[in-house]
Parts: structure tokens; C-alpha cells; sequence
């Protein structure tokens, strides 16, 4: 509690646990504690099944985001090539920012396309939607040719229109999704 509400800093506590690179009785008991509570979620996870699903589907949004950042980070495939920490932290930082910019792009045409099914009158399921996840990107062009001509409704601070799925691009027919 104390960690908590920044009464006592986190260093404070480690070296009370930690004397002379061992562990003090408290330090122990603590550890103790901690093997206990391991212990009690894995047999909860070994019981529940809805445990098990929520866990496996947090670890595949995870490797969701991996994909997404080997895909941007694709020149170096994925090795870091800078000799200095600050160089390796320029190169990290400014991959967590294209990965959040492709999230936040998805995720405000995915809100978009999901208002519309609603206008049209389509049922639109919770389960649904909590299946649906921004870090997509085989829709993203990462070689190649890009065209920076802003449509007029982007311009104007909205999004641009969505495509119309009945509509085919003959884009696609040539490099399908």
C-alpha cells in the first residue's frame, strides 16, 4: 500500500527485502507468499476454462502486435542496428509510434465501418466486435508507391469515405487481400 500510494519508493522496499544479496526473513516470507498465489492461479487455469480462453486470447493479441511490428520493421528484419542505447531507444521509440499509428488509423475506420453496418440496419453482436482487432495490416502499403493526394473530406478534418463492398477495386483483383 505504501508502494502505492508513493509514501515509499520502490528502492526503499528492495533493500529492506534484500540484505547483502540474499533475502531477509520478510524477503523470504514475501517469496513464500508469492509461490502461494503462483500456485493458486495455475490451478485456476488448469479448472477454468474461461481462464484459459481469456489467457489464450491475450497472448494471440500479443503476437497480433509482434506481427505488426515485424512487418513495419522489415529493412533490418527485426535486428537492432544501432551501436549506441540511445540509438537502439530512437529506433524502438519510433517503432512503437508507426505500430500505434496503424492501431489508431484502424481503429477509427473500423469504428466508422461498424456505424455504417449499424445505419443499414445490420445487427452489429458485442461478441462480434470484441473479436475484431486494430492491429491488422495487409491492407497497409509498405513497399512500393504511395499517393499523398488528401481526399477533400480528410482535408476537412473527417475520415474518407469507406469502400463499398459491393463495389469491386480493381486493385484487389490484382493484389487481393
Amino acid at each position: 500500500g505504501s508502494l502505492k500510494l508513493g509514501v515509499v519508493k520502490a528502492t526503499e522496499i528492495m533493500r529492506v527485502l534484500a540484505k547483502n544479496g540474499s533475502l531477509s526473513v520478510l524477503g523470504q516470507a514475501i517469496a513464500e507468499i508469492g509461490r502461494v498465489e503462483k500456485t493458486k492461479y495455475l490451478l485456476e487455469y488448469i479448472s477454468s476454462e474461461a481462464l484459459r480462453r481469456r489467457v489464450h486470447a491475450q497472448l494471440s493479441r500479443g503476437e497480433l502486435r509482434n506481427s505488426v511490428s515485424r512487418e513495419v520493421y522489415h529493412g533490418n528484419r527485426g535486428a537492432m542496428r544501432e551501436k549506441y542505447k540511445e540509438g537502439m531507444e530512437n529506433q524502438l521509440g519510433a517503432l512503437g509510434f508507426v505500430v500505434n499509428a496503424i492501431a489508431l488509423w484502424n481503429t477509427r475506420y473500423m469504428q466508422a465501418a461498424l456505424g455504417l453496418l449499424e445505419a443499414m440496419g445490420h445487427d452489429v453482436l458485442e461478441e462480434d466486435v470484441a473479436r475484431l482487432s486494430p492491429l491488422k495490416w495487409r491492407h497497409i502499403n509498405f513497399l512500393g508507391r504511395y499517393y499523398f493526394e488528401l481526399h477533400p473530406d480528410v482535408v476537412d478534418g473527417d475520415l474518407r469515405p469507406l469502400r463499398d463492398p459491393n463495389k469491386v477495386d480493381p486493385f484487389e483483383l490484382i493484389f487481393p487481400r
